[in-house]
């Protein structure tokens, strides 16, 4: 396999693609993660007894906030006026599962968005456990899947 990473020039220098040819269309992407969770800490959050507050709800807010920030945290992303951004956490029987997708309509995808959102609203679930469970693992961040039309 021999293809060109598009974030580097012909001298090896780091780049923001040039997408100002390209069409504007509109674009999603969803990304999902987990986290691990203790029994007890799953319990905490269900009868709202986490000392920083609604843990879930506070996580997609979180999410939502950091999609719209991506670019200040990734290099060579594309700023974008994302035109909605949905982020969902679930407790599920071994943790909390996080969804994003971000709708876009220009000339560049939302896939950076979706997936930075899932991993800031699943820190934020760490980060406000974090006094009560030692044992989290955050993992399985991936993107679900991408359009344009």
């Amino acid at each position: 396999m021999n293809k060109k990473l598009s974030h580097i020039d012909d001298e090896g220098n780091a780049r923001m693609v040039d997408v100002s040819d390209k069409p504007d269309q509109t674009r999603t992407a969803t990304a999902h993660g987990t986290i691990l969770l203790q029994e007890e800490t799953r319990k905490l959050i269900r009868a709202d007894e986490i000392k920083k507050g609604d843990v879930l709800k506070i996580a997609e807010f979180a999410g939502i906030q950091a999609a719209k920030k991506t670019s200040d945290l990734i290099p060579l992303c594309h700023p974008l006026p994302l035109n909605k951004i949905t982020v969902t956490a679930a407790l599920t029987s071994s943790g909390a599962d996080v969804k994003a997708t971000a709708k876009y309509t220009g000339k560049t995808g939302v896939e950076m968005e979706a997936l930075t959102a899932v991993q800031v609203a699943l820190l934020t679930i760490y980060d406000m456990c974090k006094a009560a469970d030692k044992e989290m693992v955050i993992g399985g961040v991936k993107l679900l899947n991408k359009t344009k039309a």
